[in-house]
């Protein structure tokens, strides 16, 4: 893997964190795929379209676009190792052959200037160290017109996890978690900053709104406690605890999950997101 300037995400992607979500892609994928039709809905692939899906993870989303465009082509582009072999095998599987994935860093990565018709991203955009040069590049790699459409967190506090996150403060060093425009996670909260950073990174026609969905985070109220404390944050925060703080915060957090169980056991969890879309000038091909 070459052109990598985002070496720390890069490290984390290729460690423990790219690990969990390669064993957990369906997990995710259950988590997060109610934002799946406002995303394409947006993106409006057509037939013949070429799609850049950055940040694509195991790419079901990737595949979803290359479904929607028979004629076309998608490509997945993600800083995981991992994840981009989980990718390719789900794809050999499903036997989708107009798609391909490639392990690299959309912030730097050598596009074809003008290659794709739309760029499409969900939850890959928050962790750039420069989103200003990631968009920019990603946007050089769209014809004149083409199309950027993703999705990224809106503020913590209207996401479920992240409130059950919060009931954990008096075992866990939960602290200022989730605040907007901080490095991770949330860095894209505030639609201000965002119509920034497209603005400067030659965007035009933004449009920020505001798309929920509820994710199934588990069967069962101990499963999804298990599972949201194996995540980055939740394992972030759990070593630097005691077992005794530890026992206490699984007890607190299966007991806040007991009341998001549905009928049939599975825990749901509400995710508010911004829904952005961006085009590129059609005259921009004059200026780059």
């Amino acid at each position: 893997m070459s052109d990598i300037v985002n070496t720390e995400q890069a490290q984390a992607w290729n460690g423990p964190e790219g690990a969990h979500w390669a064993r957990h892609l369906d997990r995710w994928n259950a988590v997060n795929e109610g934002f799946n039709a406002p995303l394409f809905d947006a993106a409006e692939i057509t037939s013949g379209h070429r799609t850049l899906d950055f940040g694509c993870g195991s790419g079901q989303t990737t595949r979803l676009a290359a479904l929607r465009a028979p004629q076309g082509h998608a490509l997945g582009l993600d800083l995981s190792g991992p994840l981009m072999a989980e990718a390719r095998n789900c794809a050999k599987r499903e036997g989708i052959g107009n798609v391909s994935f490639t392990q690299g860093d959309a912030q730097a990565h050598p596009f074809v200037a003008g290659a794709f018709d739309a760029a499409i991203s969900r939850y890959g955009v928050m962790f750039f160290d420069d989103p200003v040069a990631a968009f920019g590049n990603v946007g050089r790699a769209l014809r004149p017109g083409g199309r950027l459409a993703f999705v990224c967190p809106a503020d913590a506090m209207l996401n479920d996890w992240v409130t059950a996150m919060a009931t954990l403060r008096d075992f866990l060093p939960v602290g200022g978690f989730g605040q907007p425009g901080l490095p991770g996670m949330f860095s894209l909260a505030a639609p201000d900053r965002i119509r920034d950073i497209l603005t400067a990174a030659g965007f035009t026609g933004i449009t920020v709104s505001q798309t929920q969905a509820y994710g199934a985070w588990g069967h069962g109220a101990e499963d999804a406690a298990e599972f949201l404390l194996g995540t980055g944050p939740g394992r972030h925060l759990m070593e630097q605890a005691d077992t005794t703080a530890q026992a206490r915060a699984r007890r607190t957090l299966t007991d806040h999950l007991r009341d998001h169980e549905a009928t049939d056991g599975t825990v749901r969890l509400r995710s508010t997101s911004w829904l952005v879309v961006a085009d590129r000038p059609v005259d921009s091909a004059e200026r780059t």
